[in-house]
């Protein structure tokens, strides 16, 4: 099960290394920074799977304690069935209260159109893939910022990436809706003509737990949602183009003569059959 819990309203926000020595808020806990409070929940999670009863939860991975550990970043994400669920609801969610709460909402109805060239729908292919922006309309409609909302079907996550753009200006802004300070506002017409702008919803971050039955698609969806160091994704992304590159000349160069090096840029492959009756 994955989490994703916050306050940027950036998809990908710069993450300097400075930054994450600096203090910091996890579920109503303060840390001097962001390694304390990774080794502080990584700690009860490892206590956690010395649990028989724990690991007997349906559809637990089957995988040593190391190796869930390693790919975990509790609470936000884990490798397992999250066990600080109870504490994130606890910690954002909003007891109802049917005296003094009046929650109403009309159905949303309304053709939605969203293309599929987003460079962050398309940062990982995934089958059943919906656009973030389409989602966005339904998470702005029904929901209030800082609410939480569950999907139990999230796939790579793209209700996180959309609840997390919700506070966004330019990404609200970009689905056709008008702001004023926080207000958001959609467009319609009168029975004559007339363009008139409806306040419906205000902008801001929702609070969103992902899971899904596949321990890929949390994984996916977990990257899609954490904070984003784009120092550490370059130099690794540049040592894995040099070692492409140099697997790329072993395999797709020729010497010609006089040593001079080609590259290939495309093969025939020629076949030629013989008849043994010719």
């Amino acid at each position: 099960m994955n989490k994703n819990e916050g306050s940027q309203t950036k998809l990908f926000p710069e993450t300097p290394s400075a930054k994450l020595q600096q203090p910091m808020e996890c579920l109503g806990l303060t840390f001097n920074n962001d390694e304390e409070r990774r080794n502080y929940f990584l700690e009860i999670l490892r206590k956690k799977l010395k649990d028989p009863e724990f690991r007997q939860v349906e559809g637990f991975p089957i995988g040593s304690d190391e190796d869930i550990l390693s790919l975990s970043d509790p609470p936000y994400y884990t490798a397992c069935p999250n066990p600080f669920i109870g504490d994130f609801i606890k910690n954002h969610g909003k007891p109802y209260n049917p005296e003094s709460d009046k929650y109403k909402r009309e159905p949303f109805a309304s053709d939605i159109s969203e293309g599929k060239n987003d460079p962050i729908y398309n940062a990982h292919p995934y089958h059943t893939k919906v656009p973030y922006k389409a989602v966005m309309r339904y998470i702005l409609h029904y929901t209030e910022p800082g609410d939480v909302i569950f999907d139990g079907f999230c796939g790579t996550g793209m209700t996180g990436v959309a609840a997390q753009l919700c506070g966004d200006k330019s990404t609200v802004e970009s689905l056709g809706y008008k702001l004023n300070d926080d207000i958001i506002y959609s467009q319609s017409t009168d029975e004559n003509g007339k363009v008139i702008w409806t306040p419906f919803s205000r902008l801001g971050m929702r609070h969103v737990i992902l899971n899904d039955l596949s321990p890929a698609a949390t994984f996916i969806a977990a990257n899609y949602n954490r904070g984003f160091r784009s120092n550490i994704y370059y130099d690794e992304l540049q040592n894995f183009t040099d070692h492409l590159r140099k697997i790329e000349e072993e395999y797709w160069t020729v010497n010609i003569s006089n040593n001079e090096i080609h590259n290939v840029a495309f093969i025939v492959w020629s076949d030629i059959f013989y008849c043994n009756n010719c």
